[in-house]
């Protein structure tokens, strides 16, 4: 198993027919592993339809795979890349989001530390909070962070027990930025902003941005680190590959942009003239807001990953033309 050859591999991905998760096992088939079972919990949603050009051994329902795993129905694995969660900022329902996201995740841990299969797992950027205490992958922070909703304490919650429970640096934790790209347009609300905003400039020729309530940013000057889902997957691969790699990682670009600088991503990827609306901010998340993410990227740059990241414009221009436009998904066979 390399970053560029996974042909040998037996691969688990869960929440598989999600976004990051479809991402990746189509990363996978362009690497020449098609020996995959996927996780997920389909539902009533339409993200199955991320499944149809890919190239996979079986699907398993969520609730099942446990139960599977543990009597040995389905084998064993050289690698397990655990995406399936709950990912929705908003949700209200803690007790589910702990079942869903920390408890799962800790008995697929324990299961694959058991097996000695290399153990992947996305933690997330929210794990930070308001970023006062920096936004540095140094797993001696842990506990100085304190995430702003439900989700992200859900997830830092899991990098706490792996810590305490030492073996955080016998497995690799993600703490994914802002991701975007193709395959995310069933998340609804979770959607990305340049999902979002191609929709609104198609039927208004305008995209809406959230107005700022702090006096030091400007209406639309709030800042993220916009990470392209290819690149979001090549950088997971890479770690997957490199034994040596342990522990937690932040997986971004490295970059701050604004959300201004986003939405005129799109309207020159559709060769359209910039029209920004600013509105307000549901109070509802007003408290709970990130004004400012970026990834500090030495401990990945230190694994190995020499790759360069897409810009913000060159990125938006791809997944604006080649798969919101003419409405295509991740397709291996497609260069």
């Amino acid at each position: 198993m390399t970053p560029n050859d996974f042909s040998d591999s037996r691969v688990l991905v869960t929440g598989g027919a999600g976004f990051i998760g479809s991402a990746l096992v189509w990363a996978l088939n362009r690497r020449g592993c098609e020996n995959i079972v996927i996780c997920d919990l389909l539902g009533t949603t339409e993200k199955w339809r991320n499944l149809t050009p890919l190239r996979y051994a079986d699907y398993v329902e969520a609730e099942a795979l446990l139960p599977r795993l543990q009597s040995g129905a389905l084998g064993k694995f050289d690698l397990v890349l655990h995406l399936g969660a709950c990912s929705a900022t908003t949700e209200k329902d803690a007790s589910y989001l702990i079942r869903n996201n920390y408890e799962f995740t800790k008995d697929l841990a324990l299961w694959s530390l058991a097996k000695q299969t290399r153990f992947v797992y996305a933690s997330s950027a929210a794990t930070y909070g308001d970023g006062a205490q920096g936004m540095e992958d140094d797993d001696s922070k842990l506990d100085t962070l304190r995430p702003l909703n439900m989700y992200g304490y859900s997830k830092h919650l899991f990098d706490q027990h792996a810590k305490r429970a030492g073996f955080l640096d016998k497995i690799v934790g993600l703490k994914y930025f802002n991701v975007y790209g193709p395959n995310e347009d069933h998340k609804g609300d979770m959607r990305s902003l340049v999902h979002k905003s191609f929709a609104q400039v198609q039927k208004e020729s305008l995209i809406r941005l959230f107005k700022s309530y702090r006096p030091d940013y400007r209406d639309g000057e709030q800042k993220r680190d916009f990470l392209y889902v290819k690149d979001c997957v090549a950088m997971t691969l890479h770690l997957a590959a490199t034994p040596s790699a342990g522990g937690l990682y932040n997986i971004g670009s490295g970059a701050a942009r604004s959300w201004v600088d986003l939405a005129n991503a799109v309207f020159a990827a559709l060769d359209k003239k910039p029209a920004i609306e600013f509105i307000e901010m549901p109070e509802t998340i007003r408290d709970k807001y990130q004004y400012f993410t970026q990834a500090n990227l030495p401990r990945l740059r230190g694994a190995g990953y020499t790759a360069s990241i897409s810009s913000l414009e060159d990125a938006v221009a791809d997944y604006v033309r080649n798969y919101l436009v003419p409405d295509q998904r991740l397709d291996p066979s497609v260069a």
